[in-house]
């Protein structure tokens, strides 16, 4: 064994003759030994030959010097050989090299090529001491299989991080991946809910780890019924309000129902509460705030702040930085309120609008409120719950999608079939 050890190895001399060999096979066989001097294999990485500067990536003798020329090589299989050679061993980033490295990683995080940058996110995305800017570059990218794993699984992107990237609109797919992550706190939650992506929310809702606010999720009740999505991971949340457990039980479907009984966490009077509205609807029966102003707008049946409302519109108050505070905290009624006020329109006819669920009909009440449309659509969404694919207007534009006769018109329909007089 020692005498054939011995045979085989070379010398510096040697391996400086062979590194010039005009056979490629010579200089190959070269690239893939790891008893050569590193000062050999760095120079190999400009070797004519793809397969020569392929086996140099994929040799874990070459120095980090090596790796940063090879990842901005011609030949893709060289850059993804490097991204590979990351994957299958990982890399000390604590050294002497990190610079180097980091400089290397950043390269192949741009890299045109699809397969290289996602290669690169699968290994970098269990390292804690991953370079944050590349780490935050691969979560950027515009294609999902990149950016998912950091998404989900770097610890590297802090919470500031992800509200720039959700805020920015993630890869497809990427607001689920962070809905996803281990540890999801309340800031990060709120964000995700905002953008109103349905799969999302349910990956939310479906991460026990994830932390959300009690208003927050009784926004997503009041939107549940016609998500059904949502529905099995709100029954499954690890803690549910008394409030919206007794919420949930008027429209789950029968087999969660049985769930939303059977949760651990139900004190005795919510349980009773939830059986209750069970036993009415297996009769037959709906209570009767839900025959008047329809499912989920019982805020209809509170008393509407209308005198504050005024209040602040007299003192110039009454802006939609109020109006939209009060949306994202489920104060629906100060939100009627504010509309009554802003309109001079008689509540009776913002209620026959909100029941028929009518999405013009909220535009042009949002729009005479002075409203802008991304607050107009987040009214059709968060308080009639209107299906997304049903919504007027985007939050991205600025103009009202209806003319200004059509609607007038609307208001003056609501209006008449409500005999609707301001009072």
């Amino acid at each position: 064994m020692n005498a054939r050890a011995k045979a085989e190895a070379i010398t510096y001399e040697e391996a400086k003759e062979l590194a010039c060999d005009k056979d490629a096979k010579v200089r190959l066989s070269l690239a893939e030994r790891q008893d050569v001097k590193p000062e050999i294999l760095y120079f190999l990485t400009n070797d004519p030959s793809p397969e020569v500067r392929r086996a140099i990536a994929n040799n874990p003798a070459t120095p980090r010097q090596a790796d940063l020329v090879l990842a901005s090589d011609a030949d893709e299989e060289v850059r993804t050989s490097i991204a590979g050679k990351i994957a299958r061993a990982g890399l000390d980033l604590s050294g002497e090299n990190r610079e180097k490295l980091t400089e290397a990683l950043g390269i192949l995080a741009s890299d045109q090529i699809t397969r290289v940058r996602q290669i690169l996110s699968e290994a970098l995305k269990d390292m804690t001491d991953a370079p944050p800017e590349v780490i935050k570059n691969l979560a950027l990218d515009s294609e999902a299989v990149v950016a998912m794993p950091v998404l989900e699984f770097s610890t590297v992107l802090n919470d500031e991080d992800l509200l720039e990237i959700i805020e920015k609109g993630p890869a497809s797919g990427g607001l689920g991946a962070i809905s996803r992550r281990a540890e999801v706190n309340e800031t990060v939650a709120d964000a995700i809910v905002e953008t109103d992506d349905v799969n999302a929310i349910a990956d939310l809702l479906s991460n026990p780890s994830a932390q959300l606010r009690e208003e927050t999720l009784d926004d997503l009740i009041d939107r549940a019924d016609t998500q059904e999505l949502w529905h099995a991971p709100l029954v499954s949340r690890p803690k549910l309000p008394a409030r919206a457990a007794t919420r949930l039980a008027h429209f789950l479907a029968d087999n969660l129902l049985e769930t939303l009984q059977a949760h651990q966490d139900l004190d005795t009077e919510t349980l009773e509460a939830v059986k209750s509205v069970v036993q009415r609807r297996i009769e037959g029966g709906i209570p009767s705030a839900d025959i008047e102003t329809g499912p989920g707008l019982d805020f209809f049946d509170a008393e509407l702040p209308i005198d504050m409302a005024k209040r602040l519109h007299k003192a110039g108050k009454l802006d939609q930085k109020v109006i939209a505070k009060a949306l994202h905290a489920s104060d629906h009624s100060f939100v009627v309120a504010a509309l009554a006020v802003r309109t001079d329109l008689a509540i009776e006819v913002i209620r026959k609008i909100f029941t028929a669920k009518s999405s013009k009909g909220i535009l042009a009440l949002s729009w005479k409120a002075g409203l802008p449309l991304g607050l107009a659509v987040q009214v059709q969404i968060r308080m009639a719950r209107i299906a997304p694919e049903e919504v007027l207007g985007d939050r991205s534009d600025s103009s009202y999608p209806l003319g200004e006769d059509e609607m007038n018109w609307q208001l003056q329909f609501f209006g008449d079939i409500s005999g609707g007089k301001k009072g």
